[in-house]
């Protein structure tokens, strides 16, 4: 039986998320139909994370099992006849039958848009974040350097999954504008539940002086929630980049 990788891309609007709900739409359920559609063959589909519902993914990898003849050059294609226009697969390759699409990810990039002006851009809805108030970029800069390294990032996560340890390793945490985008990119070797979209609230609350930025080191170490800034809306987070090694790492490398 073949472990077969794919690399996705998905517009997240519609869907409750990637994790199979059982009263909701997700991304995981929608591409485990056409698996099974192209495939003939019931299989489960294990995603490099969870994204919330609402989020996007401009790089999504998962990985199944499956006995299909389908060549793998012709596997998106045949996956793509039968999924709807908000997903899309990119690529696909066989992998070592243990690589999983979470345990054997390295790191992880997630970008947050925002869109930062007055008036709001109706074909942008859902895919930013509408902030007519004014942002201090450098502040927010400053923030998001005191996010990089090693934490214990519990105080900007939100009750949800339980997980071994809250720490992590932020490699990257950057804010850039063009024009009246502000985007935010976080990369680290794992995340917790709204971490990302905390850490942008934090970054925002600094610009309007709620907290210094000089001050979120000792707020990740005091672990309480209640003093980090709002978790953002989903609509403005995209999964950007998945990190692998192997054939998997080669193909999201591709694309």
């Amino acid at each position: 039986m073949k472990n077969i990788a794919l690399c996705l891309r998905y517009d997240g609007s519609r869907y409750h998320g990637w994790q199979v709900q059982k009263n909701d739409i997700t991304v995981a359920e929608t591409l485990e139909e056409a698996i099974c559609r192209a495939c003939g063959e019931r299989t489960r589909v294990v995603g490099c994370g969870r994204t919330d519902a609402g989020v996007h993914a401009l790089r999504y990898c998962a990985n199944f099992r499956s006995d299909t003849r389908i060549p793998m050059e012709r596997l998106p294609l045949a996956l793509n006849a039968r999924l709807p226009e908000d997903i899309a697969v990119l690529d696909a390759c066989e992998e070592e039958e243990r690589f999983n699409a979470i345990g054997s990810c390295i790191k992880k990039e997630y970008v947050y848009k925002i869109l930062n002006r007055k008036i709001r851009d109706p074909f942008l809805e859902k895919r930013v974040c509408f902030y007519p108030q004014g942002l201090d970029l450098a502040l927010m800069q400053r923030a998001a350097r005191a996010f990089e390294g090693t934490h214990d990032f519990r105080a900007v996560r939100s009750v949800g999954t339980e997980t071994k340890t809250t720490i992590r390793t932020v490699h990257w945490c950057r804010a850039e504008r063009e024009g009246d985008l502000i985007t935010v990119s976080i990369c680290a070797d794992g995340f917790l539940y709204n971490m990302c979209r905390a850490m942008v609230g934090t970054m925002v609350y600094a610009s309007y002086g709620k907290l210094l930025p000089e001050e979120i080191p000792a707020l990740l170490e005091k672990g309480d929630r209640r003093l980090t800034g709002p978790t953002m809306p989903p609509q403005g987070l995209y999964l950007n980049r998945v990190w692998y090694d192997g054939a998997a790492g080669n193909m999201m490398a591709r694309n």
